[in-house]
């Protein structure tokens, strides 16, 4: 074909005209490494979802033991064993807040029309006549504080114990790791079981007793991060500036892990509250009047079958809160490795 056949003229390979004022200009708005983190966590739409989800479980763990006119410890037996029934969803009988009950041969009834009770329990209420809504809302705050604490207790024993090891070495480092294989050794359980029973239960024991062995992975990866770093420009150019070994972990070695500390940290916390649910479970938890979601599970197992919302409502909470902090943490592994960064 010829140039005319396919419309082909001189303009067509003329230089591009090019702006000099505009070579070196950067269409792209400079991130830090926070900012560009947040942008890549807001591409996982599991991550994002459970930390709505935690938000709002967080925000009505203080404030839904307020907007119920019952207290979590009032007890009532007048109004014991009473099924859900929520204002406005009674007459949706597909939905499980009409305050129906099962008979043993199969026929439903309403158990607040035959008891001749006026009011409405959300969640229903227990054995003893308290507000499942209440006392689950209780529960999770409670359980939340432990795990929360119980975490960052384990990220400040952890990333000292860790740091120091892993920068002094030899056999101080040798020393200090055989310490955690010892702990590791022994079982978990056994260890916390026996620190509830020496303290008796309650929150600051059951705390006390989760962060006995549950900061030694923390240890661990901190060390490792910390034998990566001491070879490394930065940390020899501190040295050469006479900068001093506490200076050298905490203002350049630590600051630099941020992202493995916040990734362990955030695992951590759903493994708490497993811990604190099982314990609470087989009698070691909290103690009556006060609740938690173990507490809450372990009462409502007793009569699953005749009342099963005491049991399911708080081992949803339970299942929704690890689920959604695993998530969480998993999307921030992705979005702090320098690794993943596309």
């Amino acid at each position: 074909m010829s140039n005319k056949e396919l419309n082909l003229t001189k303009d067509m390979f003329a230089p591009a005209h090019i702006d000099p004022s505009k070579s070196e200009k950067i269409a792209k708005p400079s991130l830090n490494f926070w900012q560009d983190s947040w942008l890549r966590v807001r591409k996982n739409k599991g991550a994002v979802v459970s930390m709505i989800i935690l938000v709002i479980m967080i925000i009505m763990a203080f404030v839904g033991p307020m907007i119920t006119p019952y207290a979590y410890d009032t007890q009532n037996t007048k109004h014991n064993n009473l099924p859900p029934r929520i204002q406005g969803l009674e007459n949706v009988h597909w939905l499980p807040f009409d305050g129906t009950l099962s008979r043993r041969d199969g026929t439903k009834y309403n158990a607040y029309e035959v008891r001749k009770v006026d009011e409405y329990y959300w969640f229903g209420t227990d054995n003893l006549g308290r507000d499942q809504f209440a006392r689950v809302w209780k529960g999770t705050q409670v359980s939340l504080f432990i795990a929360f604490m119980a975490a960052l207790i384990d990220m400040a024993i952890g990333v000292a114990y860790g740091a120091i090891s892993g920068y002094l070495g030899g056999r101080t480092d040798s020393i200090m790791q055989r310490i955690i294989e010892i702990i590791v050794g022994i079982p978990n359980l056994i260890v916390v079981v026996l620190m509830i029973l020496v303290l008796k239960p309650g929150i600051i024991p059951i705390i006390i007793a989760l962060t006995i062995t549950g900061w030694t992975s923390m240890a661990r990866v901190v060390r490792a991060q910390v034998l990566k770093f001491k070879g490394q420009e930065f940390v020899l150019a501190a040295k050469t500036l006479g900068a001093s070994d506490s200076s050298i972990i905490f203002k350049h070695m630590i600051p630099n892990m941020f992202g493995v500390i916040i990734i362990n940290t955030m695992f951590s916390i759903p493994n708490a509250i497993f811990f604190e649910a099982f314990l609470s479970f087989i009698g070691l938890g909290l103690q009556e009047p006060h609740a938690s979601l173990g507490t809450l599970v372990n009462a409502g197992f007793k009569s699953m079958i005749a009342f099963p919302y005491q049991m399911i409502i708080p081992s949803i909470m339970i299942a929704l809160i690890m689920v959604c902090f695993n998530l969480v943490a998993d999307g921030l592994r992705d979005a702090l490795d320098p690794k993943m960064r596309d």
